[in-house]
């Protein structure tokens, strides 16, 4: 049965906000500004053909500018060439560096035929060095090493030295011997019987009254170049007798060939120092005391023979072994 008494149900109403929402929206965080990206849009290779803008090393651009740096590096360069005239001024109370240059001035055929003279000096002629007039217009001047094949050089004996004793380890390390302290041992050894035979040839110039004004360099320079020998006698020897060391008859004999030839070459070339009378022009670096005649000559001489057969032939065969 339909009740009378009640009409139609009234319309729904959904309930509507009186207050606006205050919670914030999210959102993804902005680029940082310290790092621009303008003009990039994603793809590399477009930043290249764009001219960067405004500083290019940011931050550190203005090093330079800075006061305290330039501050900086100019007391930098003064204590630089403070320690340079220093370290001159003192080593120049023992060697010159001026004339210690006139021994490394070299080139490559030079030292390619000054080698091939140490080992093939038989038929070389002539022996005597050339000079020519210093800038003063002094004459007697001797010329350098790569003008003049007969001149001295270090050159040849340093790196003669350092191939000698790089090549003395490698031996060791081929054996199974080698050891850290193989270079120290190798490079002392050589460098006392330089010295060794610096000190003899010094004495034996001082006893004979010989003077030189460039005689101490001289000397050191031809007795580095027993050196040359030397190596080549380890290498040969060491390929032909199959890491057995220079023993055995090949051993010997290219010992004794490198021995005599370096022999005669030091009887040549020290004629101009052990003997300076026998020299026409006396003048320029060249000084020498009064001749003291024939008796003098032959101590010389018996001295130069000595030193270039009988020490050289008990140096290199301590040089020569492994």
């Amino acid at each position: 049965m339909q009740r009378s008494g009640y009409g139609q149900s009234p319309p729904l109403h959904h309930p509507v906000p009186q207050h606006v929402s205050t919670v914030p929206q999210l959102r993804s965080p902005p680029p940082p500004t310290s790092q621009p990206q303008s003009g990039y849009d994603g793809s590399p290779y477009q930043q290249q053909g764009r001219a960067p803008s405004g500083n290019m090393f940011g931050q550190y651009g203005n090093f330079i500018n800075d006061p305290a740096a330039q501050l900086a590096s100019q007391f930098g360069q003064t204590a630089f060439k403070q320690g340079q005239e220093y370290l001159e001024q003192n080593v120049n109370r023992f060697v010159s560096v001026s004339a210690l240059k006139h021994y490394f001035n070299v080139t490559n055929s030079y030292v390619i035929n000054k080698l091939f003279l140490v080992l093939f000096p038989w038929r070389h002629k002539p022996w005597a060095r050339k000079q020519t007039v210093s800038p003063g217009g002094q004459e007697g001047w001797y010329l350098p090493p790569r003008d003049d094949i007969n001149s001295p050089d270090m050159y040849i004996p340093v790196m003669s030295l350092v191939t000698y004793i790089f090549l003395q380890t490698l031996i060791a390390g081929l054996r199974g011997q080698f050891k850290p302290e193989l270079f120290g041992y190798v490079a002392t050894t050589a460098l006392v019987v330089v010295i060794v035979e610096i000190l003899g040839l010094k004495l034996g110039c001082y006893l004979l009254s010989i003077s030189h004004e460039s005689q101490l360099l001289d000397l050191v320079a031809y007795s580095g170049y027993k050196f040359v020998g030397v190596i080549v006698t380890i290498s040969i020897a060491e390929i032909v007798n199959g890491g057995k060391g220079t023993g055995g008859v090949i051993g010997w004999t290219v010992f004794g060939y490198t021995f005599f030839a370096n022999a005669l070459f030091l009887m040549r070339s020290l004629k101009y120092v052990l003997l300076p009378e026998n020299n026409n022009n006396a003048q320029g670096p060249m000084q020498t005391m009064p001749t003291e005649g024939r008796a003098k000559r032959s101590q010389r001489l018996q001295f130069l023979f000595f030193y270039a057969y009988i020490v050289q032939l008990f140096f290199m065969w301590i040089l020569s072994r492994p």
